[in-house]
């Protein structure tokens, strides 16, 4: 499974660039939407975004609405354009224009899904239906992954993060439907009516697929009970941060003595896996679910995997289906409307088609100038965050030349890939949508299985071009941002550089903070998961992410719904480099170095509010609550209002004092990097 360090998830995310802006024309910083009743100091969110709260309706469907989600939103606009254009042309067979044009033009034709209605998943359902015993079913998913339809095995391959220029079968834990394990031992009533749906969603997919209801009804229940035992082996959201309990190297005898009901001998051979050894990263998941295949009912097992299966599938098929699936969805996001078809399909398009679109989308849409503008503020950001470094009070001169080391080592990506990928194995159907998705599904997996025990690519990308975000990932110690980001609203050839630098500035600071974060911390110059600390520069780190910890702990969103400061923690300490690394690089650019105003408003001031209005983002109270739960990412309100608490900069330009609600004394403000 790749770690990847993002920006944001859901995945919306910005650009900006450094070019002093004409101020007879714009002022980029919206005074509209502020909430001047309120003092920076006591809520710099509030403050910077307040009206526009107030103002601003989530459409019905969306989970949520902002700055990111419009940025997104432009971008599926932009596909559409591209793959309408495409569909209606008439196309050389097998070119990249033909490949798009006939997948849009197949995931669009919901007359030709509609008739089909589940005739598709029939041939799966019925091979899972004619097995006999667990040995059978282990065999027929391991045979399905070739044809995107494996289970149970949470399959991937990716560095080897203690020799990361070779790559590794990975095994991580799987089989939950609900979004992590706590949602299957929880009390409350909110839980409880989310599983009470979860057993409807199951039973109405049956239905759909020919069972009765009332046999329906019992096996979706017997799917909750055994997913219920499942997630007692998963390891927690917080625990899953923890890189070195997630490498366990274990050779084919460990593998079969830790789980012997699973034949792993023949599993491998099924998958076509050849190697000596894999990376099992959460092993008590696969002794759990060894001894659970010997002691369930094998009739319960084949309920679940044909529950997997179709849920998994439901968004291809006719209606009935795909308003299932919404209907569960929506218990998590909020959405009381289905997103239009066109944006569901264009969304598909760019996930499956990867390099194939990526590439029309760079050709037509991709501006050159504004590469060479990131060019300029990664390497400005990167000579910051070095004089940091070079600066720092309570790190040795020992563990900083190897900082330093793995920051000029940074494999840095912009706009798309110096190389794209070969699809010509890939046959797209304009008349057949369902298949199309397998078909892709088929060319990824021969893809990661010829990987296995090769060289690392490291020109390879983990996003698409088109795609509003950017990250960090550790096995190359490399920091992305893809073509998808380098466009307004965000990013403004003519904006000043306080609204770019606190705009893009911080984003690009946030991604290299995650190479020193309490995770990216944990891996060398070559992207080794390897211990380069000394032990007391690590326990002085420690102590200092324990304080951030504590802080955020500290937030409360929806009154009473508290931040998981250990879950959260390498977002927080990201952000809280982003910004410091931004701000120095900011203060070496003419107007950081000047005081003139604009619109009211001093240079640095810009700068934070640049910062606070790029963060805009209201979500559904549904929406939130999963994000709690499950992602790694603090609410924008303390992306913002969080690393300000502990900045000396911020606290000059806006005179706070000890009478503002967000005052800390200067012992009590905690900065890392």
């Amino acid at each position: 499974m790749k770690k990847f360090f993002l920006l944001l998830c859901p995945a919306f995310i910005v650009c900006a660039g450094c070019k002093l802006m004409d101020k007879s024309k714009q002022v980029f910083i919206d005074k509209t939407g502020m909430n001047l009743t309120v003092k920076p100091g006591d809520d710099f969110y509030e403050y910077s975004n307040g009206i526009w709260f107030k103002r601003t309706r989530i459409p019905a469907d969306q989970s949520g609405w902002g700055s990111f989600y419009k940025l997104y939103d432009d971008n599926l606009k932009k596909l559409k354009d591209l793959l309408t254009d495409l569909a209606a042309a008439s196309n050389t067979k097998g070119s990249l224009e033909q490949k798009s044009g006939d997948f849009y033009a197949s995931g669009m034709d919901t007359d030709a899904i509609e008739k089909k209605g589940y005739e598709p998943l029939k041939p799966w359902l019925q091979k899972i239906d004619a097995v006999r015993d667990y040995k059978e079913l282990m065999n027929l998913l391991a045979a399905g992954f070739a044809t995107g339809n494996g289970d149970l095995l949470g399959f991937s391959v990716s560095p080897d993060e203690k020799n990361s220029v070779k790559n590794i079968a990975i095994f991580s834990q799987t089989g939950l439907t609900l979004p992590e394990r706590d949602y299957y031992f929880k009390t409350d009533s909110l839980t409880l009516s989310q599983k009470n749906k979860m057993v409807r969603f199951a039973a109405k997919l049956l239905v759909l697929t020919g069972t009765d209801s009332a046999t329906a009804l019992k096996k979706a229940n017997d799917i909750l009970k055994l997913e219920t035992e499942i997630a007692a082996s998963h390891r927690t959201p917080v625990e899953l941060r923890d890189a070195q309990a997630n490498y366990n190297k274990k050779s084919l005898a460990e593998l079969e003595k830790l789980s012997p009901s699973i034949s792993w001998h023949d599993i491998f051979m099924i998958m076509g896996i050849h190697a000596d050894s894999v990376n099992i990263q959460q092993p008590k998941y696969y002794e759990s679910l060894s001894q659970l295949l010997v002691s369930e009912p094998i009739e319960v097992w084949k309920s679940k995997i044909a529950f997997d299966y179709i849920s998994l599938k439901a968004n291809r098929l006719s209606k009935a289906f795909r308003d299932a699936s919404f209907e569960f969805d929506s218990i998590f996001s909020g959405q009381s409307a289905e997103t239009e078809r066109w944006k569901t399909i264009v969304s598909v398009a760019d996930r499956s088609l990867r390099d194939v679109l990526g590439q029309l989308f760079v050709q037509k849409y991709f501006q050159p100038e504004a590469k060479q503008r990131m060019d300029d503020l990664v390497n400005n950001l990167q000579k910051a965050f070095a004089a940091r470094i070079a600066r720092l009070d309570w790190m040795s001169d020992s563990t900083k030349q190897k900082a330093q080391q793995k920051l000029s080592a940074f494999l840095k990506k912009i706009g798309y890939p110096s190389k794209w990928k070969n699809f010509d194995d890939v046959d797209i159907d304009r008349n057949d949508y369902f298949a199309n998705r397998d078909r892709l599904l088929m060319h990824y997996y021969k893809e990661d299985i010829g990987k296995i025990g090769k060289p690392v690519d490291r020109t390879e990308w983990g996003m698409t071009p088109p795609t509003v975000n950017a990250y960090y990932n550790p096995t190359y110690n490399e920091i992305v941002f893809p073509a998808g980001i380098l466009q307004p609203p965000f990013f403004d050839f003519e904006a000043d550089d306080a609204v770019n630098y606190g705009g893009i500035g911080m984003v690009i600071g946030h991604e290299m903070t995650h190479g020193f974060d309490d995770q990216g911390r944990q891996y060398d110059a070559e992207g080794n998961l390897k211990d380069w600390w000394t032990k007391n520069d690590a326990d002085k780190f420690k102590a200092k992410a324990d304080i951030i910890v504590r802080q955020y702990d500290q937030f409360t969103i929806l009154d009473t719904l508290h931040i998981n400061g250990q879950l959260t923690l390498g977002e927080n300490l990201a952000d809280i480099g982003g910004i410091s690394i931004a701000y120095d690089a900011f203060k070496l650019t003419e107007e950081g170095k000047g005081s003139e105003t604009i619109d009211g408003f001093t240079p640095d001031q810009r700068f934070f509010l640049g910062f606070a209005q790029a963060w805009r983002l209201k979500v559904r109270p549904q929406t939130m609550r999963t994000y709690i739960a499950t992602d790694e990412h603090s609410p924008e309100h303390f992306r913002v209002d969080g690393p300000l608490y502990n900045f000396d900069p911020f606290y000059k330009a806006f005179d706070i004092s000890d009478k503002d609600k967000m005052y800390r004394k200067p012992e009590d403000r905690t900065l890392i990097w």
